[in-house]
């Protein structure tokens, strides 16, 4: 398997809803956001399947010397050697990934946020520089694409947080901050334990309405002359919103199942941006 082979099979089969969004790019974009999207997949699966902290710490630290010498013309990774001949082309830089590993490395160090702006700082990480750079491989223009890219990196990744609740708790992990749950009278004993309750819900809702607040500013910021190469970041809004309006619908039933889209309605959300422009 060559590391093109590799890093497609890497995306595909992660079930992602970004994959959607890749197919209608040109080859070589295409090529580029499938072996970066790779890369951030590797990183924190890291995080999500290496059971020894210590052994995933280690793992992480092999990622970033990776990522050092990859750029010094070094690249031994599958998913480093389809990246490496398109990031400058694409304007991909080591202190990004390095960015991504560090959003990685803060799941292995901590698993409460204290408040919003903590939690922030970690979805910047892992989710808006992840946005910065898929901007630029989709083709930004605009500097000022750049802060809607971010800001619709944080309403995916709060949506993200909302869909897996139950998950993360299993994991022993509650990204909600801390003082909102208390503003809410929710115990993080409840969310372990995945304790549906009026309260929860309450605080879930408070949870989502910052996220849709997040998917309006970033439509707001993205410049008019970058509307159409960034669809396939419209795409993913359009799909992860109606992620997050089906969560409500269902009365945020998100402690002790994972709710989500079909494959072919995913499908058809990122058509519809792609022939009407619509979100």
């Amino acid at each position: 398997m060559n590391p093109e082979q590799y890093v497609q099979e890497k995306a595909a089969a992660s079930g992602s809803s970004f994959y959607y969004a890749f197919l209608f790019l040109p080859k070589q974009r295409r090529a580029a956001i499938t072996a970066f999207y790779a890369f951030c997949r590797e990183v924190d699966d890291v995080v999500d399947e290496v059971r020894d902290p210590g052994v995933a710490a280690t793992k992480l630290a092999w990622w970033r010397t990776e990522v050092a010498q990859s750029f010094a013309g070094q690249p031994h990774h599958p998913v480093m050697l389809a990246l490496m001949p398109l990031a400058c082309e694409h304007g991909i830089e080591a202190h990004q990934l390095q960015q991504v590993i560090d959003g990685c490395q803060m799941d292995l160090d901590q698993t409460r946020y204290l408040d919003f702006p903590g939690l922030q700082r970690y979805c910047h990480l892992v989710a808006g520089v992840v946005g910065e750079v898929a901007a630029g491989i989709f083709g930004q223009v605009d500097p000022q694409t750049t802060a809607y890219a971010h800001k619709l990196g944080l309403a995916l990744q709060l949506t993200n947080i909302l869909r897996d609740v139950g998950e993360d708790a299993l994991r022993g992990r509650i990204y909600l901050p801390v003082n909102e749950l208390q503003q809410f009278d929710v115990k993080a004993h409840e969310i372990l334990n995945r304790v549906h309750s009026e309260r929860f819900v309450a605080l879930m809702k408070f949870q989502a309405a910052r996220a849709h607040q997040a998917y309006d500013e970033a439509l707001s910021l993205l410049p008019a002359v970058d509307r159409r190469s960034q669809k396939p970041g419209l795409m993913m809004a359009s799909i992860y919103r109606t992620l997050l309006r089906e969560i409500e619908r269902d009365g945020f039933q998100v402690l002790n199942q994972r709710v989500s889209l079909t494959p072919v309605r995913k499908f058809w959300l990122a058509w519809r941006v792609q022939a009407l422009g619509r979100v």
